[in-house]
């Protein structure tokens, strides 16, 4: 593209040179001829009055000495009245072409070697015509054209390395960015998602950079998305895992069950690394759209009613409470049912047998919260297991409990906390915002203040002191 606009530069400028500079040219020799004719005119001029007065050869003689002429100019004058025809100078000019003139009574001019020559004719006192020759040589008609000539070619070839240069420039400015385009286009085929273009250069490849971008961000965020996807749904075969798990240890000694213990910890360790791999991802959660949403009592209950079968097998005291009402929320069913999953199994997980725990569901005029306690030996560092939930993991936890549990309160404009609960061991609260609250986005999740309603506050305050 450089090089074609360069070129068309090129000839539409050498066209528009040629076009200008030779008619140009070709005036300025018509001037040039022009002043040599007009200063020929001027000299024979100068002996016109002479002529006029006298024929006398002398005479005119000393008239063209003192026009200082006399080796360029010729004096024609005509026999009459008993004289010879008088002939002063040089004749340069045809003796037909004199004649011509003095019977046409009119200026000429003819070619001669060397030059030219003005034929002008002069009335004399007795009626006759003499002709004055004035010889204009080839030199003067060219005096000067030669340095035109040159200053014309100059600023011609001026023009044309001026143009060639404005369109080698304009070519770089829109050929850097098409070259930054094609670039930008193989490193993301090439998996470098990091690839982007600076959005410069004509409008139009600013467009096309502002689209690429877009694609590339499209891209990335469909990848995380997916990654997240299978982190998640891996997390989710925890539940079933932790059951397996649990159930196994009622099946006494023997070679059938150490086998069948062995198997789950190989699998439970499968999906442990199919997380990790999984999550090389930040998750990016959209926010649910107008109308989604469930009722987090009739998941709270049903929930319960499934890990409330473990409880009783291990001995653990369990009890829900606020679930007895439909509590709207603006968060899908699944992923509210995938957050108690990992919190209720992290309860069983990481408590020992015979471990009470509590589910209570807090509902507000704006926000609701899920309180998630137990009476196990509490965290010891909330600030640090929150961190694990944001993707560092640890020996045998992948953290993606709590990032699930976290992404699903962010998308409301909720947050969650980990404190010590009422039971004496660990409680996570789930706050989840109901006035349509636009997810966090940009810095650190979590860090905008958030608008705590007064009542709900209150009612969260009375139902810690009463267990």
């Amino acid at each position: 593209m450089r090089w074609a606009l360069v070129k068309v530069s090129l000839a539409v400028t050498t066209m528009v040179v040629l076009a200008f500079a030779v008619p140009l040219g070709l005036v300025i020799r018509e001037m040039a001829r022009d002043r040599a004719f007009s200063n020929a005119e001027r000299e024979a001029a100068a002996v016109a009055p002479a002529l006029s007065i006298t024929t006398d050869r002398d005479q005119l003689e000393r008239v063209v000495a003192s026009a200082g002429s006399d080796a360029g100019m010729a004096v024609h004058l005509p026999a009459g009245d008993g004289q010879d025809a008088i002939e002063l100078g040089r004749q340069r000019a045809a003796d037909q072409d004199i004649a011509a003139v003095r019977k046409l009574g009119r200026a000429s001019s003819t070619g001669v070697a060397g030059g030219s020559t003005l034929l002008q004719p002069v009335a004399l006192s007795t009626g006759e015509i003499a002709v004055v020759e004035v010889y204009v040589p080839e030199s003067e008609v060219t005096n000067g054209l030669g340095t035109a000539w040159a200053v014309l070619a100059a600023v011609g070839v001026a023009l044309i390395l001026g143009s060639v240069a404005v369109a080698d420039r304009l070519g770089v400015r829109m050929v850097r960015p098409a070259k930054r385009l094609v670039e930008g286009a193989h490193e993301l085929g090439e998996g470098k998602l990091g690839a982007r273009v600076p959005e410069e250069g004509p409008t139009e490849l600013r467009l096309a950079a502002v689209a690429f971008n877009s694609m590339a961000d499209q891209v990335v965020q469909l990848l995380a998305n997916e990654r997240e996807l299978a982190a998640d749904l891996s997390h989710r075969l925890r539940t079933p895992l932790t059951v397996l798990r649990l159930n196994t240890a009622s099946l006494g000694e023997g070679p059938a069950a150490d086998q069948t213990r062995t198997a789950v910890e190989q699998l439970e360790r499968e999906v442990d690394t199919i997380i990790r791999t999984a999550r090389e991802a930040k998750p990016q959660t959209a926010a649910a759209g107008p109308g989604a949403g469930c009722d987090a009592a009739e998941v709270v209950r049903e929930r319960m009613a499934f890990w409330s079968a473990l409880a009783e097998d291990e001995g653990r005291k369990w009890r829900v409470a606020g679930a007895e009402r439909p509590v709207r929320i603006p968060v899908a069913r699944a992923d509210l049912a995938a957050a108690l999953d990992a919190l209720l199994g992290n309860v069983f997980r990481h408590t020992p047998e015979g471990t009470a725990f509590a589910v209570d569901l807090h509902n507000g005029e704006d926000a609701v919260i899920v309180l998630v306690s137990d009476a196990g030996p509490g965290i010891s560092d909330p600030a640090a297991a929150m961190a694990r939930g944001r993707g560092s993991g640890s020996d045998g936890s992948t953290g993606l409990g709590l990032d699930i549990v976290r992404r699903l309160a962010e998308t409301t404009g909720g947050d969650v906390r980990i404190g010590s609960s009422v039971l004496g061991g660990t409680e996570v609260r789930i706050w989840i915002q109901l006035d349509g609250r636009a997810p966090v986005s940009g810095g650190h999740r979590g860090a905008v203040r958030r608008r705590r309603p007064g009542r709900l506050a209150a009612a969260y305050q009375r139902s810690r002191s009463s267990h």
